[in-house]
């Protein structure tokens, strides 16, 4: 019986109508900010906007889990909204969230394929001329697994230059033959010399470093079936390569799993930075670097929270703010949150992903209401 009312939960969300025009302008007026701050629309029908990576030149590059679709977006006249939307790709059908890019190229994560496309930015500018993209991307891995579940992926390039790909489990709960699974890996920019950088992370949709210790930290999504209260979700640290962070034997700092704990105590794994919500599904997450918010955020942590989908009562659907000091979390809050109306227990948008334009401004991703938000900070 919990497992029906957990699908047909699971399809209600599905099933939403999308807000639209003036109907997502009102709903802006719900977002709760601290003072000062102040949230617009940045790009409106962007459909099932997933993760974003953004070039120099300010280009914003959008993966989607759903529809297939790989945008790019321009604000050509720098008023805070964009302009100018392209299709960069829409036969990539194997859930194509994973987006960064990197000298030029745009490097695009199905689940079991990595894709280049060379000189992104340059050939946006002949799709005017030919109403197509011009040119085919380059395979440069086919060597990840092809499980749906947890398959989807965030991708990004570190400042050693290799490219770091998840794997997420295949499953809720469960211990893999395959080493493969469960872990974060790194590779050469062309997909040569692959190897496991981190072990024990059941699902990883974000992972950002510490602008001055090079150091990655990532969210990891926690485990289903313990109730509405456990295990918590997590904010880690990585400081060596290669070590693991308890899935599938140990959730948060101290609770070992029903099913497999007895194998291992929780002290032979890396605890969390931070244990977050239970269930509040952590995504993107980004180190604050900007001039724009005041100096108290200034090496903070923001995580876009995309909200949970199996509990009794719905948590998440908020941006949330992690203080950190001496590579120490000093405490978790909510930054930004009225995505979720909590009388009606029901949502109408979930945060996705976060990045930072020049200007210090926050984007936010928005994969339920197909749209991309823009925070900025008035004083």
């Amino acid at each position: 019986m919990n497992i029906i009312i957990i699908i047909f939960s699971f399809l209600s969300v599905l099933a939403k109508s999308y807000p639209t025009g003036s109907e997502l302008e009102e709903l802006l007026n719900k977002i709760s900010l601290p003072d000062g701050f102040k949230i617009d629309i940045y790009a409106s029908d962007v459909e099932n906007a997933r993760s974003m990576t953004i070039s120099p030149s300010g280009t914003v590059f959008v993966g989607n889990r759903k529809a297939d679709n790989v945008f790019a977006l321009m604000d050509n006249d720098k008023d805070g909204k964009v302009d100018k939307k392209y299709l960069i790709t829409d036969k990539l059908t194997n859930m194509p969230n994973g987006v960064v890019f990197h000298n030029g190229d745009l490097y695009v994560a199905e689940v079991n394929k990595i894709w280049l496309f060379k000189d992104v930015e340059k050939n946006l500018e002949k799709i005017d001329d030919v109403g197509y993209y011009p040119e085919e991307p380059i395979l440069i891995s086919d060597k990840f697994p092809s499980d749906k579940h947890h398959g989807w992926k965030y991708i990004s390039i570190g400042p050693d230059n290799k490219l770091y790909v998840p794997v997420g489990a295949p499953c809720n709960i469960c211990e893999s033959k395959d080493e493969i699974y469960s872990t974060i890996t790194r590779m050469d920019l062309d997909g040569k010399n692959q190897e496991i950088y981190a072990r024990g992370v059941r699902n990883t949709v974000g992972f950002t470093w510490h602008p001055e210790t090079g150091e990655m930290w990532f969210t990891d999504n926690g485990r289903d079936m313990l109730g509405d209260n456990y295990p918590p979700c997590e904010l880690n640290r990585v400081q060596v390569s290669g070590k693991h962070y308890g899935y599938p034997y140990c959730h948060g700092s101290d609770i070992s799993d029903p099913e497999f704990g007895s194998k291992y105590p929780c002290d032979d794994f890396v605890k969390p930075v931070q244990n977050l919500g239970p269930h509040v599904a952590p995504l993107g997450v980004k180190f604050y670097d900007g001039n724009m918010f005041p100096d108290e955020y200034k090496g903070d942590i923001f995580i876009a929270e995309h909200g949970s989908w199996n509990r009794t009562k719905k948590i998440g659907y908020r941006i949330t703010r992690v203080k950190i000091e001496n590579n120490k979390s000093l405490g978790y809050e909510p930054f930004i949150d009225g995505w979720l109306e909590k009388e009606k227990n029901d949502a109408w948008g979930r945060p996705v992903d976060i990045i930072f334009l020049d200007d210090g401004s926050m984007l936010i991703s928005d994969d339920y209401a197909n749209v991309i938000y823009r925070v900025t900070y008035e004083g």
